[in-house]
């Protein structure tokens, strides 16, 4: 079984958004929503404009997590 970790090294750098049993993932690199279901368009307009509020922290903190996948690598 591969572990989160390096499934996370493996993938896009991302932000998910969960609610309930929805979950919607946003590429770091480009800004796009990386999957068509759940419909994007669900999601909050607040909730988007706080993501590009604290878009910075976000990739820190992918970095500092997935330092071997970091935001700004290869793609």
């Amino acid at each position: 079984m591969e572990s989160q970790d390096t499934g996370q090294r493996l993938e896009p750098p991302h932000v998910s958004i969960l609610r309930r049993t929805d979950k919607w993932r946003i590429n770091l690199r480009t800004g796009e929503f990386m999957d068509r279901r759940p419909d994007p368009a669900e999601v909050p307009q607040g909730l988007l404009d706080f993501l590009d509020d604290h878009w910075e922290w976000a990739c820190d903190t992918w970095d500092e997590m997935y330092p071997d996948n970091p935001v700004e690598g290869d793609e």
